[in-house]
C-alpha cells in the first residue's frame, strides 16, 4: 500500500476523543509535493498513525471565511509579533455541510486557544448574533478588550485536507494542499505545496523530528496572512515573503 492508504483509518469521533487539541502548539512547514512524500511514508512506517476517515473519504474540502477591520487589524496584530492577538473565521466542512464559527487566540505561553461555536452554513459569510455574542465573550474574557469596529468578511481560503493522527502522544498532523485564495476582486491559486501543521500539546515529538530529520524547519504560516499579502499587493508583508515566492511563485497570476 502507498499514500493514505498505508494508514489505518480512524474515525472522527475518536479523534476528538483522543486529540482534539482545541489548546495547543502550532508548528507549521511548508513542503514541497516530494519532500511531503517523503515525510508521510515516514510516519506510515512507524505503524502508530493512522488517517481520519470518514465514510471511506480520506480528503476534505475546507473553505474558511475571515473576518477584519477596514484596516486589517487582525492581520497587522499578526504581521507585527503582537503576544495579544486573535483571528475570526467561519469554517465549513464542505463535504459535510457542517460549520463553525472560531476565535482563534494567542495563549499566555504562546500556544494557541480556539474558541468555537457550532454555526449554520448559510451565515458562513457573516457574524450573526449569536457569532458576535460569541466573539464579544471571547474577546473581553481573554484579554478585556471589546470587538473592534468595522469587523466583515475581508476574504475566504479554499483548501484540501487530510489528517494524520497519533493517539499515543495525542498529537495530530494536517496537510493542506490546493490552497485557493478568494476575495471579491480576485483568485489566487497556489502552486503544489504543502503546507503541515503538527498540533500537539507540545513540540519536539516524532512528526517534528522526521520534519526536522528531512532538513525541514518551522515556519510562521498564517493561510489569512498569505491570502491578505497576495490578495493585497500595498500591504507590508515581509514575514510571509518567502511562503508566498514559494506558493505563489516570483510573477502572481490573479484570476
Amino acid at each position: 500500500m502507498s499514500g493514505l492508504d498505508a494508514f489505518r483509518g480512524i474515525g472522527l469521533d475518536a479523534v476528538i476523543a483522543a486529540a482534539d487539541l482545541q489548546t495547543r502548539v502550532d508548528t507549521k512547514y511548508l513542503l514541497a509535493p516530494e519532500q511531503y512524500r517523503r515525510f508521510r511514508d515516514a510516519l506510515a512506517a512507524t505503524g502508530t498513525w493512522a488517517c481520519l476517515d470518514i465514510d471511506g473519504r480520506r480528503r476534505f474540502a475546507y473553505e474558511s471565511v475571515y473576518f477584519d477591520t477596514p484596516d486589517l487589524l487582525t492581520y497587522r496584530q499578526h504581521r507585527q509579533g503582537r503576544r495579544r492577538r486573535f483571528k475570526v473565521r467561519t469554517r465549513t466542512y464542505v463535504d459535510s455541510g457542517d460549520c463553525a464559527f472560531e476565535v482563534k487566540l494567542k495563549g499566555a505561553r504562546q500556544d494557541t486557544v480556539k474558541e468555537r461555536l457550532p454555526y449554520r452554513a448559510a451565515d458562513a459569510g457573516r457574524i450573526a448574533p449569536d457569532a458576535a455574542e460569541h466573539l464579544a465573550r471571547t474577546l473581553w474574557e481573554a484579554y478585556g478588550m471589546a470587538v473592534p469596529a468595522g469587523m466583515a468578511p475581508r476574504l475566504r481560503t479554499d483548501y484540501r485536507r487530510h489528517t494524520l493522527v497519533n493517539l499515543a502522544e495525542d498529537t495530530r498532523v494536517t496537510c493542506d494542499e490546493d490552497l485557493r485564495c478568494v476575495a471579491s476582486e480576485a483568485t489566487v491559486a497556489s502552486r503544489p505545496m504543502h503546507l503541515v501543521e503538527v498540533k500537539a500539546a507540545r513540540p519536539g515529538g516524532t512528526a517534528d523530528r522526521i520534519l526536522w530529520a528531512m532538513g525541514a524547519r518551522p515556519e510562521s504560516i498564517s493561510k489569512y496572512c498569505l491570502a491578505v499579502s497576495v490578495l493585497s499587493p500595498g500591504v507590508r508583508a515581509n514575514p510571509w515573503a518567502r511562503a508566498r515566492r514559494e506558493c505563489f511563485g516570483p510573477n502572481l497570476a490573479l484570476i
